[in-house]
């Protein structure tokens, strides 16, 4: 009974703490847009799956994803406490990902999801320069 209680008060905290993004992954990838002289991206706009960055004109929606919220191999830990709970909640984010993907690629927008891990070491791929460049 005791553990059930400790989940129900883990969900309620969780639920209170509203995302606030990742400023510094943020922030370093408007460094990169800035380096290579690219305008016309807006941060917060609404749009379902609340990418990071958007490209108005071009309908490119950006997603800045977490290596250990969002699954990347770069981060293969799993927290000792309560595993089946992260393991489960990062399955279920990488769900709502292809999801969130997939409606926004039908409503005509292209889709690039960067790793916390590469937008750090400043490696942007290949195909979004292009997009970006062009």
């Amino acid at each position: 009974m005791e553990k059930l209680e400790d989940n129900v008060i883990r969900t309620k905290i969780m639920k209170a703490n509203k995302p606030k993004g990742n400023k510094s992954t943020e922030l370093a990838l408007i460094y990169l847009f800035k380096e290579l002289k690219l305008k016309g991206w807006r941060r917060k706009y609404k749009l379902i799956g609340s990418p990071d960055f958007v490209f108005l004109r071009k309908k490119i929606a950006i997603f800045t994803d977490g290596c250990f919220w969002h699954g990347h191999n770069c981060r293969n830990v799993t927290p000792k406490t309560n595993t089946e709970y992260w393991d489960n909640k990062i399955i279920e984010n990488k769900k709502r990902d292809r999801r969130i993907n997939r409606i926004l690629r039908n409503k005509g927008w292209i889709v690039f999801r960067l790793w916390e891990c590469k937008i750090k070491k400043r490696k942007i791929p290949k195909k979004l320069r292009e997009y970006l460049l062009d």
